[in-house]
């Protein structure tokens, strides 16, 4: 490339945010490129030529890493509430679209109507929209409409009073009031019922909410997202569901598509709940065979996303080797594959090879300079605190020599 190197090109790449594994491969195999390529951000360094088994073991050492590596960032994303629409798993054209709508109602306020099936992932949607959006930095307050009794509805939505009712001895703000400024969830707002529609309603028109027992309204900033699994306009038509609540809520409207049509998302979800579980149980599971893999992509998942991720959970529990296979899903194995259609099935990969990825001692010239263990120095001749940059210099040396060029454990 004129005028950039290798190196040149990974920098740009971490200028520009970019955060996917690189493996850096050059003819010049100094220590000092070493360096560079580490403290730039490489994951592994190559000297050409490169053997095919040294290649293959550094490339899956770097997919295992990006997988456990994103997985980690959701689970923290998700614990802190900030979700993103990079924490979504799918490279579906079906979800394209999807996604698409989904960001551009991040950037307003506008009540969104989430519909699917259960187990599509609806609830994180919502939680990207809001974390995509200005009030991220607000709470996000998910509600569970069918999980609550119809007696208690109108309590955890809009709060009640001490002693507004038998068994309310202290004073509870609601989940209304809990959101303000930022976002509340509806989760299977068909199932609400129509007395507590009608104060939802009135909620949304208003932008205030009374308490149970309550004497005065209370005003509340919150953004509306709500979800169901169930068809709302048939739900209106049978007068189960209020018309005008409907049109309030069913301003901007995301479908999300079942699993089974997104198909060629199941093997990133298959890598993305193996990495996870193999890390939660302690597993060294090295990937999936290719009869499991097509059987898996094959199967219509009523249960969707969820559905798989329980089928691999349990796999990874119970079984014995280090490769799931057919036998391992014992379960699915039970539903016959859909007529008339057939996938190809490529095993799956995640975990790294046991042979060390390592750069061989010729390649990587060890300094006769490198410092003792526990021996860095923290001042120079000058008696001044040695620069940040030299130190790292110094310790990724150190490491490299010590390590003996086995690049994992650098």
């Amino acid at each position: 490339m004129p005028g950039l190197d290798g190196l040149g090109v990974l920098a740009k790449i971490r200028e520009a945010g970019l955060n996917v594994p690189v493996i850096v491969q050059t003819a010049h195999g100094g220590i000092d490129n070493v360096v560079s390529a580490m403290r730039a951000g490489a994951q592994d360094f190559v000297v050409k030529p490169v053997g095919f088994e040294r290649l293959q073991v550094s490339l899956r050492n770097a997919l295992n890493a990006s997988a456990l590596k994103g997985e980690l960032q959701r689970i923290r994303h998700s614990r802190e509430g900030r979700l993103t629409f990079s924490d979504i798993i799918t490279r579906s054209e079906a979800m394209a679209g999807v996604l698409r709508t989904a960001q551009k109602a991040a950037s307003s306020t506008i009540p969104v109507l989430i519909e699917g099936e259960s187990g599509v992932g609806k609830e994180l949607f919502a939680r990207a929209i809001h974390g995509s959006s200005e009030r991220k930095a607000k709470p996000f307050v998910a509600v569970n409409c069918g999980a609550i009794p119809d007696n208690l509805v109108e309590s955890i939505l809009f709060g009640h009073e001490k002693g507004a009712f038998t068994g309310a001895t202290e004073r509870h703000q609601g989940k209304f009031v809990e959101a303000h400024g930022g976002t509340l969830f509806l989760d299977e707002v068909g199932e609400l019922p129509l007395a507590t529609q009608v104060k939802l309603l009135r909620a949304l028109q208003e932008g205030t909410v009374e308490a149970v027992g309550g004497r005065k309204p209370v005003k509340v900033d919150v953004r509306i997202i709500s979800a169901t699994n169930r068809k709302l306009l048939d739900l209106v038509k049978a007068g189960e569901f209020r018309e005008d609540l409907f049109y309030r809520l069913h301003v901007l409207p995301l479908t999300i598509p079942a699993l089974r049509q997104r198909r060629e998302d199941i093997p990133h979800l298959l890598r993305h709940f193996l990495a996870r579980f193999c890390a939660e149980e302690n597993r060294n599971i090295t990937g999936i065979s290719g009869d499991a893999m097509a059987h898996l992509a094959q199967l219509d998942w009523p249960g969707n996303i969820r559905q798989l991720e329980n089928t691999v959970y349990r796999a990874v529990v119970m079984s014995d080797g280090d490769q799931l296979g057919l036998a391992d899903f014992p379960q699915s194995s039970a539903h016959p594959a859909p007529e008339g259609k057939s996938f190809q099935g490529e095993p799956l990969v995640v975990s790294p090879s046991t042979a060390p990825a390592m750069i061989p001692g010729n390649e990587i010239p060890t300094s006769t300079a490198l410092p003792t263990a526990g021996g860095l120095s923290m001042l120079t001749a000058a008696g001044e605190v040695r620069p940040l940059e030299d130190l790292e210099n110094e310790i990724i040396r150190f490491a490299i020599s010590h390590y003996r060029g086995q690049m994992s454990e650098v």
